[in-house]
């Protein structure tokens, strides 16, 4: 990816489940202006390859100073300790976080196990909380973050029913904090992206649905990472320095526009 743009020249970016999809673009995007990229993932390898990739645009000594993978699971405080230490040792301060990992989970209401609950409850919403709460120290006065939530807080979609509850949480949150941490001048707001094409939707919308899909979105495509990266970086930037406690839909129109081939 290549980029004119230095809004981010010098800054510090800290990007939850960047291993992949929405992080990952949006790990380049920032890279590609200038920043310096943590990006945190669960699984060592995953981790490892987005890294290296992340730093194939940049010379090696480059690429060992601006990108650092942390190998971390954001609903374990131990985990969020070390990453915290880690950015701490390695550049004394953040200037951006997007609170970005998290996991889909659908299923009729009655068969919502205590276990799986839990499981997505304590990733997409205690993980979003802790990931915040604990950077708060190494974030500069006048930073910002940007949390991912999700289109289904504005859509009620069959089967979603802890999926969403837990994207309204975070998408409550960034209003909140945008509050609580108006002292310091952090703008804290949330993007909700409706179909993008990511690992997730793969998994999770089977090609034959993808027609049906698409019928109901009026810009008539599938959203792209890239598409999601683009809007992460405006909030980020200074040039959205007004912007703060709001969230911005990326759907391609889903939730605002009826398509012709609806009606």
């Amino acid at each position: 990816m290549t980029n004119s743009s230095s809004r981010f020249q010098d800054k510090i970016a800290l990007i939850t489940g960047g291993t992949s999809g929405m992080g990952l673009a949006t790990a380049h995007r920032l890279l590609s202006e200038g920043a310096s990229v943590i990006i945190t993932g669960r699984d060592r390898t995953r981790l490892d390859t987005a890294a290296t990739e992340l730093g194939h645009s940049l010379g090696k000594a480059a690429a060992a100073e601006r990108v650092l993978g942390v190998r971390g699971d954001v609903a374990d405080p131990a985990d969020l300790a070390v990453l915290i230490d880690t950015i701490r040792t390695r550049y004394g301060r953040l200037d951006v976080v997007f609170a970005n990992a998290g996991v889909a989970s659908f299923q009729p209401v009655g068969e919502v196990t205590a276990h799986e609950f839990d499981r997505v409850v304590s990733i997409n919403f205690k993980g979003v909380y802790f990931t915040i709460q604990q950077s708060l120290p190494l974030l500069a006065d006048g930073s910002a973050i940007v949390i991912n939530a999700s289109v289904n807080v504005h859509r009620g979609i069959p089967g979603a029913t802890v999926y969403a509850a837990t994207k309204a949480a975070v998408h409550n949150l960034a209003h909140t904090l945008a509050a609580d941490l108006a002292p310091r001048r952090i703008r804290v707001n949330s993007v909700s992206p409706g179909f993008i094409k990511t690992p997730m939707f793969h998994e999770n919308v089977s090609p034959a649905a993808h027609s049906t899909v698409l019928t109901a979105v009026a810009a008539a495509r599938l959203g792209t990472s890239e598409d999601v990266a683009a809007a992460v970086a405006f909030l980020a930037s200074d040039e959205a320095s007004y912007i703060n406690g709001e969230d911005l839909l990326i759907d391609g129109g889903l939730i605002a526009a009826i398509p012709t081939a609806m009606l």
